[in-house]
C-alpha cells in the first residue's frame, strides 16, 4: 500500500534555505540522532560544504507520525538552487509527488525561484509554498505571502512561515506534507519499472544507481535488466537512504532507493534508464530526461603527461556522477594530450576542476573557457565549432553564428540604470520589463552567451550589492561580424590561447592580452616576440626582452677590444638560441583571457 508514502523535493533560489530546511526535518523526525547532527547534513562533498550550496541532488527516508496518529514514509530529494545545477532539479522532480518551494523572507521572489517553480508545475506537482527566515529584522513575510499568493494562485494565510534555521514551525511543513502531497499510485501487481534518477561509483559495488520504483515492486534476489542496454544484472544490494545507504531486502512501488548494481563502467547504467525485472519485463521504458546540452567548453590537460589516463578515467567516473559533463580526446601544440569538455556554465566547470584536484588528486589546467559556434561554409555545409583552434580557413567561411540566450534578472528598481548600463555594452537587446512585486523589476534581455560565460555574474553581483538575480536559457544561433583572434610566440602560433571574438572588439581585446602575457611570460636567454593576430593581420605586439648574463663580470682592466669580443660571443649564442629555443608559457597566461579588465 502506497497511501502512506510521500515523495517530495525543495526547490527554491540559491541561499534561500533549502540545506537548512532539510536538517531541521531530519532532526524533527528523528533520522539522525542529535550527536550526529552537523549543518546541511545532506550536503556530503567537502566542495558543497565549502561553498555553501548544493550541487547535487540527494535523497534520504524519514518516518513521521502526523497529528492523525498515522506513521508516514516521507522520502525527500533536495536540490541545487544555482542556475548551473538546473539540470539535477529537472532530474528529482521527476521522482516526485510534490515540492517545497522555499523563499526567502528578505529578498523575495528571485529568478531561480520561478524557473524551478515553472519546472516543477510543468512536472505537475503539487506545491507546498514556504517563506523562510521570519526571524530575521529585514523579514518581509507578510508582503512575500502577497507575492507567492499572486504568482501560484494560493491564499497568502496558507503560505507557512517557518525559521529553519530556529527550527520555528517547520512541523507545519511536515504536516502541509503529509495533507497536502498526493501519495504516489499504488502499482504493486504491474511488471516492474523503475527510473534511475542519479548515480555514483563505489569501488567496492560498482556503478549505484539511485531509483524510484514508479511501478511494480523489485527483491534483493531478482535479476533486473536495463532498459537502453539490454544487460542483465543481480544486484550486489538494494537499499534506502536514511540519510547513510542501508540495505533492505525489497522496494515496492513509490519507494525511493538505490541499486548497486555490480557494473563496472560507465557506459552500462545512464541516468534516466529504466530498470525492469529480466523474467517480466515491462513493455516499454519510463520517459526519461531530456539530455542537458553543454553551454560552455574549455580543454583540459594533465599538468604531468604520464596523468593522461588517470584523467580520462577520473572524468568518466565524474560523468557517471554528473551527466550534463561531456569530454572528447583533443591535442594542443602548446599542451600536448587531453580533453575537451562540455560543461553546464563556469560555475559548473569550476566545481568539475576542483573535484578533480580534490577526489583523484591530479593536477590539471583547464584552458579559457569558449562558447560553440556554428560555422556556414561556402560549400553549404554547416559544421560547429568548440574550439578556436577548430576554425576553418577565413576563405572557406560564408558566415559564424554564436549562440543567443534570453536571460531573466529580477532586481530592486533601484538599479535598473546600472543592470541597463552593464547589458547593453556586452552586445544586450533589451525586450521587456515586468514588475513581479512592488519596488521590484524584471528585465529580459537577449545577449550572446560569450558575453555572459566569464565574468558577468559577478559584475551584475557587484553593480547591484548583491541584490540582483539571473536565470537564462538558449534562444537561438546568430550570424554576426566574428574572427579569430591569435596568440604568436615567437611567430608560432599558441592554439590554447586563441579566442573567437567580434569584430569591433578585436583589437581591444588583442592589445590587453599582449599586455598581459608580456607581464606573465618569464623572461628566457632571447628576446621572445609575442604578436597578436586578427583577420590575417596582426594587430599587436610586444617583446619580453632577453635576461642577460655578465659576461663581464671576470673582466678586470684589460683592452676595451677584449670586453668587445666576449659581448660578441654573447650576441652568437643568442641568435643560435633564438633559432631552437622554445618558450615556456605558465599556466596563468591561459587563464589570462578571463582576467582581462574590461575598460
Amino acid at each position: 500500500m502506497t497511501d502512506h508514502i510521500r515523495n517530495f523535493c525543495i526547490i527554491a533560489h540559491v541561499d534561500h534555505g533549502k540545506s537548512t530546511l532539510a536538517d531541521r526535518l531530519l532532526q524533527l523526525t528523528g533520522t539522525i540522532s542529535e550527536r550526529d547532527m552537523s549543518a546541511q547534513v545532506l550536503d556530503s562533498m567537502d566542495l558543497e560544504r565549502e561553498k555553501g550550496v548544493t550541487i547535487k541532488a540527494s535523497a534520504v527516508r524519514m518516518y513521521y507520525t502526523a497529528k492523525d496518529s498515522n506513521k508516514y514514509e516521507i522520502n525527500l530529494i533536495d536540490t541545487p538552487g544555482h542556475v548551473d545545477f538546473g539540470y539535477e532539479v529537472s532530474r528529482a522532480l521527476k521522482a516526485c509527488e510534490g515540492a517545497v518551494l522555499v523563499v526567502d523572507a528578505t529578498q523575495g521572489i528571485e529568478a531561480q525561484t520561478l524557473a524551478n517553480l515553472y519546472q516543477a508545475l510543468e512536472a505537475d506537482l503539487e506545491i507546498v509554498p514556504v517563506i523562510n527566515k521570519i526571524d530575521l529584522p529585514s523579514a518581509r513575510p507578510d508582503e512575500v505571502a502577497e507575492d507567492i499568493s499572486s504568482l501560484i494562485g494560493v491564499p497568502a494565510e496558507s503560505v507557512i512561515r517557518i525559521s529553519a534555521k530556529d527550527g520555528l514551525n517547520v512541523d507545519q511543513v511536515l504536516e502541509a506534507i503529509v495533507q497536502r502531497v498526493p501519495p504516489p499510485r499504488d502499482a504493486d501487481s504491474v511488471p516492474l519499472r523503475a527510473l534511475i534518477f542519479d548515480s555514483h561509483y563505489d569501488s567496492y559495488k560498482g556503478v549505484i544507481a539511485y531509483v524510484r520504483v514508479i511501478e511494480g515492486s523489485l527483491k534483493s534476489t531478482d535479476v533486473l535488466r536495463m532498459f537502453a542496454t539490454q544487460v542483465d544484472m543481480r544486484p550486489v544490494e538494494i537499499g534506502i537512504f536514511a540519510p547513510g545507504m542501508k540495505p533492505v531486502q525489497s522496494l515496492g512501488s513509490g519507494e525511493v532507493g538505490y541499486i548497486a548494481t555490480g557494473f563496472k563502467t560507465v557506459h552500462e547504467c545512464r541516468v534516466g534508464d529504466t530498470i525492469t525485472r529480466a523474467a517480466d519485463p515491462a513493455a516499454e521504458p519510463l520517459p526519461g530526461y531530456r539530455h542537458p546540452k553543454p553551454m560552455v567548453f574549455a580543454g583540459i590537460y594533465p599538468v604531468e603527461a604520464d596523468d593522461y589516463t588517470d584523467l580520462r578515467e577520473s572524468l568518466e567516473k565524474l560523468q557517471l556522477n554528473d551527466a550534463s559533463l561531456t569530454f572528447q580526446p583533443e591535442t594542443s601544440q602548446a599542451l600536448g594530450f587531453g580533453f575537451r569538455a562540455g560543461f553546464l556554465g563556469l560555475f559548473h566547470m569550476e566545481i568539475i576542476q576542483e573535484r578533480i584536484e580534490r577526489e583523484y588528486l591530479l593536477d590539471v589546467l583547464f584552458t579559457a573557457p569558449s562558447v560553440e559556434y556554428e560555422v556556414a561554409q561556402l560549400d553549404g555545409e554547416v559544421i560547429t565549432v568548440d574550439s578556436p583552434a577548430e576554425l576553418p580557413d577565413p576563405s572557406t567561411i560564408l558566415e559564424i553564428r554564436e549562440p543567443w540566450m534570453n536571460i531573466e534578472i529580477i532586481t530592486p528598481t533601484d538599479y535598473y540604470g546600472p543592470i541597463m548600463d552593464l547589458v547593453t555594452k556586452r552586445r544586450g537587446i533589451f525586450k521587456k520589463q515586468e514588475y513581479p512585486a512592488p519596488h521590484r523589476v524584471q528585465l529580459d534581455f537577449e545577449i550572446p552567451l560569450s558575453e555572459i560565460i566569464v565574468d558577468f555574474f559577478d559584475q551584475l553581483k557587484s553593480r547591484t550589492k548583491g541584490y540582483a538575480s539571473l536565470d537564462y536559457q538558449f534562444l537561438e544561433y546568430r550570424a554576426d561580424k566574428l574572427q579569430k583572434l591569435e596568440i604568436l610566440v615567437n611567430g608560432d602560433p599558441v592554439d590554447a590561447l586563441a579566442a573567437i571574438v567580434h569584430e569591433k572588439d578585436a583589437y581591444h581585446k588583442g592589445q590587453r592580452l599582449i599586455t598581459k602575457l608580456k607581464e606573465l611570460i618569464p623572461r628566457q636567454l632571447f628576446d621572445v616576440a609575442i604578436q597578436a593576430s586578427s583577420g590575417g593581420r596582426i594587430i599587436s605586439r610586444a617583446n619580453v626582452k632577453a635576461t642577460r648574463k655578465d659576461v663581464l663580470a671576470k673582466c678586470y682592466g684589460g683592452d676595451i677590444t677584449r670586453k668587445k669580443k666576449l659581448l660578441e660571443k654573447q650576441k652568437r649564442g643568442k641568435k643560435r638560441l633564438k633559432m631552437v629555443g622554445n618558450v615556456e608559457i605558465p599556466q596563468d597566461a591561459f587563464m589570462a583571457v578571463l582576467k582581462l579588465d574590461e575598460e
